[in-house]
């Protein structure tokens, strides 16, 4: 199965950890954080990645092609953006690269996690679904999208970064995707520029009665997109197997 790693941010709030290093070249216990999302993908067998590029591309394109020098068993592409399109926006302009696929793998590279990537397909596969999201609990749903869902795992609402009482759920998006290439069809009726899958896709998705539904997380996820959140990548990564 294809894979596309969204790798593209600005890190802004890395600060000053990101000033000369793109996001997910940022090292965690000695190692690049896109290095444990490629040694977690090959785990589970997810061999052909495309890594779309925008801030410090030079610096990812050299990483890339020194890990695939020395990893030739993986298949890897960088996508250079010139302007962010967006997370759904770059998936669009990559159509090519999943034709020949029914299904693939989407993962958001600020984050660090030890998902079962085979489960979560296994949980797809089991539903009439178009997109599969991995969610977990998280206390502080004001800055991520919230999901709301049925007794059968089906998405009924998606929020993002809901306002005080807009939604009382604790089920967050995780940014990681098994989507049905049938997604192409509803890709190509948006206009928005950027593209985002948690302000324009999913809700427009569920307005057409499209099948979303979720992967409720055991396994640990965090987010690396403060300083703070990056200090605590150090202790985490301790109790994580790569």
């Amino acid at each position: 199965m294809k894979t596309l790693l969204l790798a593209g941010g600005l890190g802004t709030r890395l600060r000053p950890l990101t000033e000369h290093t793109p996001k997910p070249l940022v090292s965690i216990a000695g190692k690049p954080l896109l290095q444990y999302h490629l040694q977690h993908l090959a785990k589970f067998g997810f061999n052909n990645i495309l890594i779309n590029t925008h801030y410090l591309p030079e610096k990812i394109d050299q990483f890339v092609h020194d890990y695939q020098t020395s990893h030739p068993e993986i298949n890897l592409k960088t996508s250079f953006e010139p302007e962010l399109l967006g997370s759904a926006g770059t998936l669009r302009s990559n159509k090519d690269f999943f034709a020949d696929e029914d299904d693939f793998l989407i993962v958001y590279g600020d984050n660090l996690t030890d998902i079962n990537y085979q489960k979560l397909f296994s949980i797809h596969k089991e539903k009439p679904a178009l997109v599969t999201i991995a969610s977990y609990y998280e206390e502080n749903i004001g800055q991520k999208g919230a999901i709301e869902t049925d007794s059968e795992s089906r998405i009924s609402r998606f929020v993002e970064k809901p306002k005080p009482g807009e939604s009382d759920s604790n089920q967050a998006n995780a940014g990681i995707y098994i989507i049905n290439s049938k997604i192409f069809e509803y890709l190509d009726k948006l206009d928005d520029k950027p593209l985002d899958f948690g302000h324009h896709v999913f809700p427009y998705l569920l307005r057409e009665s499209q099948g979303l539904y979720t992967y409720n997380m055991t396994e640990n996820l965090l987010d690396i997109g403060t300083v703070d959140t990056y200090n605590k990548s150090q202790e985490l990564i301790k109790k994580m197997s790569f």
